[in-house]
């Protein structure tokens, strides 16, 4: 109860402050709000913004605009919380050859590549992501620069280096190896030393049980989750022992569906409530719309993959996907496509709750498009209830990385990380397409 006083007065006092005093204020005004927690929308809705937070949100009805607030109409439009994308690479930015952009580009990774990734993404509404993979000191510093107001950009929750059994060569700089249980605790106990949000773990089917272990429990011994790739079932088999926190990709290349033992772990482990839920990042519009790009190539034309990269880098990622009918990263796919509708149900059947994240920086997928191409594909090809979606772009994200007092929803207290869109983002979930406004800790970008 004090804790409610205490908010109530604050809350009082800051309304008392607008009209005394002559401060940043802004009011948005007249549209349809989803504020992240699914319940139904609020018409003519109003949101009162102080400096980097919401200070009140109701309707034109019940919430007066401060006279000195600068009012920004909404009328018609959809306001949705920042977005989240739990599965990005700024470090890369859809060139088709790996090979190539490893070797030629880290000295630009922190500077230029990173940078301008995350702007692209703050620039399509996502407000908040989820880096998974890259240099480590490259990835603290980007994010900092961000955190610190230094360079616009996505608020990022940076993994650093990825953790497996052995990086593959030449990718030491951002692909750790692990020999043994101590030398995995060592990894985990210098990158939370380091400042990192999150472990990436990949190919932990290649390690030994005893590695593994001692990865996830280090990891979580410094308050720090697991996101692990869930590509073979062993990796999800063993992953769900060890007690992974998140799961990433809808894997296992062609096969028709998850075996049955899979499931039965899953639907083992979501059961368990005193857990807390089994998140999974399906990341599947890279793959599900691969041969739309491939027969319909303008859209690789667009030039918002552009913004904050130099004129040779931008003809040099043009000149690797010229051909995209060629490439050898999607010549399997065709043949994955129909298998991401039934995995999807499968994970949802069985209790799993599913985050949004693109896999975006892959090849022909730029961060200025794939967050709300996944949420397309969702709605539109899987069936997906639109609520359930952006929940799972915006309210669970946020949750799950543990920063939902001050993100995820449109509420009183909370950094006002907002968008809208022209129209009805419920009936047309590809109006995310192009958002129109974007605030991002009470700074309107767009």
């Amino acid at each position: 109860m004090k804790h409610k006083i205490s908010a109530i007065l604050f809350t009082l006092s800051c309304f008392s402050g607008i009209w005394a005093q002559n401060v940043q204020v802004k009011a948005l005004v007249g549209g349809t709000l989803i504020d992240g927690y699914g319940s139904d929308p609020i018409r003519n809705s109003v949101i009162i913004i102080q400096g980097e937070r919401i200070l009140a949100v109701g309707n034109q009805d019940n919430t007066p605009i401060p006279e000195n607030a600068e009012v920004i109409s909404t009328e018609g439009m959809s306001i949705l919380p920042g977005l989240w994308d739990m599965h990005v690479h700024t470090m890369i930015n859809g060139h088709a050859d790996y090979d190539h952009w490893d070797k030629t580009y880290p000295p630009l990774f922190k500077d230029v590549i990173m940078p301008s990734s995350a702007h692209q993404l703050l620039m399509a509404g996502v407000t908040s992501a989820r880096d998974l993979g890259a240099p480590l000191d490259a990835s603290i510093a980007v994010r900092d620069a961000i955190n610190s107001g230094e360079i616009p950009g996505a608020t990022l929750y940076v993994s650093g280096p990825f953790i497996q059994h052995k990086p593959y060569p030449g990718t030491e700089d951002f692909r750790w190896g692990v020999n043994g249980p101590e030398d995995g605790r060592r990894k985990i106990q210098k990158l939370a030393k380091a400042g990192v949000d999150v472990i990436k773990l990949i190919d932990q089917d290649q390690m030994t049980m005893e590695e593994l272990k001692a990865v996830v429990d280090e990891a979580h011994k410094n308050n720090l989750k697991v996101v692990a790739h869930g590509h073979r079932p062993e990796e999800i088999r063993r992953g769900l022992q060890v007690g992974v926190d998140c799961f990433e990709h809808t894997g296992l290349s062609s096969a028709p569906k998850y075996p049955e033992d899979v499931m039965e772990m899953i639907r083992e482990r979501t059961a368990q409530m005193n857990l807390g839920p089994l998140f999974w990042c399906p990341t599947v519009e890279g793959l599900y719309n691969y041969e739309y790009v491939r027969d319909n190539p303008e859209k690789l034309d667009n030039d918002s993959w552009h913004l904050g990269l130099p004129d040779s880098v931008i003809r040099d990622i043009r000149e690797s996907i010229k051909h995209p009918d060629q490439l050898p990263y999607f010549q399997l796919t065709p043949v994955r496509k129909p298998t991401l509708k039934t995995k999807i149900r499968q994970l949802m059947d069985a209790g799993v709750v599913l985050l949004v994240g693109t896999d975006s920086g892959i090849p022909m997928k730029f961060h200025s498009q794939s967050t709300w191409n996944e949420l397309d594909v969702w709605v539109n090809e899987f069936g997906i209830d639109p609520m359930y979606a952006i929940r799972a772009a915006t309210y669970w994200p946020a949750l799950w990385m543990g920063v939902s007092e001050d993100v995820g929803t449109i509420t009183p207290g909370k950094y006002a990380d907002i968008i809208a869109v022209k129209g009805d983002v419920l009936r047309y979930i590809n109006l995310l397409q192009d958002v129109d406004l974007v605030i991002k800790h009470g700074v309107r970008y767009k």
